[in-house]
């Protein structure tokens, strides 16, 4: 944790062969204020990021970052998803399921390589 703030990273090695779906349950009430993510090769890889009850309710599929250069979502206007009030970062309550799937080839294109993916989240 850095002052207010509060990281999660995760780190998906080698060639990907099927989707990956991260579950955690958060400690403490926090928004949801930036994810960054990327691949190593040029990768179709996509990504939804939102809760076990609404799967992309915070950001609705997007293609993540290739050759190790990072897509960041972290402007109010990134986070799109139906559980999102307009104007606000995603709020996720203690115990909430948080929730991102990453469709590791896309719509059956190129699949990712050593994918890291990490998520910030502010206490509030």
């Amino acid at each position: 944790m850095l002052g207010q703030h509060y990281a999660c990273s995760f780190f998906l090695p080698g060639t990907l062969a099927a989707n990956h779906v991260i579950e955690f349950a958060l400690p403490f009430d926090v928004e949801l204020v930036h994810v960054s993510a990327a691949a190593q090769n040029n990768s179709d890889a996509t990504l939804i990021v939102g809760t076990s009850a609404d799967d992309n309710g915070y950001i609705t599929s997007y293609a993540i970052g290739d050759s190790g250069t990072p897509v960041e979502k972290g402007a109010l206007t990134d986070f799109n998803g139906a559980l999102v009030t307009s104007g606000a970062y995603p709020q996720v309550s203690d115990g909430t399921l948080f929730m991102a799937t990453l469709d590791f080839d896309g719509a059956a294109g190129t699949a990712a390589q050593n994918v890291t993916i990490v998520f910030t989240f502010q206490e509030g």
